[in-house]
């Protein structure tokens, strides 16, 4: 990095340049405009295929996407681009990351490092992002880049630091959700939450692993709090933040309705259902037929049954579902388990738990027991 803020600055370009609107005052990328340039069409079109050979050959992109990305940047050399690739290339960020970047915010090929760039990276790494953190941080949030260190980043890292007081769990957020409007929308929609007597752990629980939903738009999210707390969900139980979730995501579409209905369930368990589960509004409807279909059509259960526990819903058919309810049949009609045992129960159970009392346990009685469990044998080969 030395050798970026130790190194000759290039000569200031004597063509006019324009300063794009919405990035800050005070933290701008640069962009040459072509209507300032007076070139001869033959020139300009050298030009610009090379900007796009560039973008394809050094930055990862598709010819398609480069050529998107000329209507947004432009240079005539790489001398200023490619000391913008060894910089990232120098913290960690693969091709991938580098042509996501490119791509999202291509300005940053044009960018000042030492103004703009190396502040921002030397920022992150002072709070502990490793060179694994950083490329995801900033190709999550590309906009970052062009916006204000002190105005904009800085306040922001304050107060989800402030918040979740560990600096690994405020990069993490930024990992996972890029920062919009702090001041109008991540401000009152955390306060909103307090004031409704939600508790810090679930408050940072939320923000840490729902940033998208938790930083949505104010009156979006104002919308969806008011719609939960009309369904009855308490805001002291860890529900009620899923359920805004799930609202935000996708709130209760008809269809989805209708799909319950079709298995039973009346509008009023489907939302108690709801109650009980927020997730099980947030899972597609391909998935939440074929559950729907094995849990009645082959293991016989009641549409009833399913509602009142929905998180088997949530429970992969392949890895769980199958293999638990498989033991369970073989359990059951050998006599090791009694009628009233759901196969719900079984399936809440840690994999270690229930491989030790529902699999291990009964091994010397049915030697095949593990094989049904991992899918190496099927139900049929085993006799009654």
């Amino acid at each position: 990095m030395f050798g970026f803020l130790c190194s000759k600055r290039l000569p200031l370009l004597k063509t006019r340049t324009i300063q794009l609107g919405f990035l800050h005052q005070n933290d701008f990328f640069t962009v040459k405009s072509f209507s300032s340039l007076k070139l001869s069409d033959s020139t300009q079109q050298k030009e610009h295929s090379f900007t796009v050979s560039y973008l394809i050959n050094s930055c990862g992109l598709s010819p398609q996407s480069a050529i998107l990305v000329l209507q947004r940047v432009h240079f005539e050399n790489p001398e200023k681009p490619d000391l913008v690739l060894n910089l990232l290339k120098e913290n960690g960020f693969t091709k991938t990351h580098i042509s996501k970047l490119v791509r999202l915010c291509p300005q940053l090929l044009v960018s000042d490092i030492e103004k703009i760039l190396w502040p921002k990276i030397e920022f992150f790494r002072s709070k502990g992002a490793s060179s694994s953190d950083l490329p995801v941080i900033l190709s999550t949030n590309p906009l970052l880049l062009a916006r204000s260190l002190n105005n904009y980043i800085i306040p922001s890292y304050d107060f989800l630091k402030s918040l979740l007081l560990v600096d690994q769990k405020v990069l993490t957020t930024f990992k996972r959700s890029s920062l919009v409007d702090i001041a109008n929308n991540i401000v009152p929609n955390i306060s909103l939450l307090r004031q409704l007597g939600v508790p810090h752990s679930v408050i940072c629980s939320f923000v840490m692993n729902n940033p998208r939903i938790a930083f949505n738009k104010h009156t979006r999210f104002v919308e969806a709090v008011n719609k939960v707390k009309e369904m009855g969900f308490d805001p002291m139980k860890t529900a009620f933040v899923i359920a805004i979730h799930a609202v935000i995501k996708q709130p209760i579409p008809e269809s989805k309705l209708e799909l319950y209905k079709r298995w039973g369930w009346s509008k009023d368990i489907a939302l108690l259902a709801f109650k009980r589960e927020p997730h099980c509004m947030l899972l597609s409807e391909e998935k939440i037929t074929k559950a729907m279909d094995f849990f009645v059509n082959k293991m016989g259960c009641s549409a009833a049954d399913v509602a009142r526990y929905p998180l088997v819903l949530s429970f992969s058919l392949e890895k769980r579902i199958i293999p638990r309810c498989s033991v369970f049949q073989i359990l059951l009609a050998k006599g090791f388990l009694k009628n009233d045992l759901s196969p719900s129960t079984l399936l809440k159970y840690s994999e270690r738990y229930f491989l030790e009392k529902f699999v291990i346990k009964f091994q010397d009685d049915i030697p095949q027991l593990l094989d049904v469990y991992w899918g190496k044998t099927n139900l049929l080969e085993i006799g009654s």
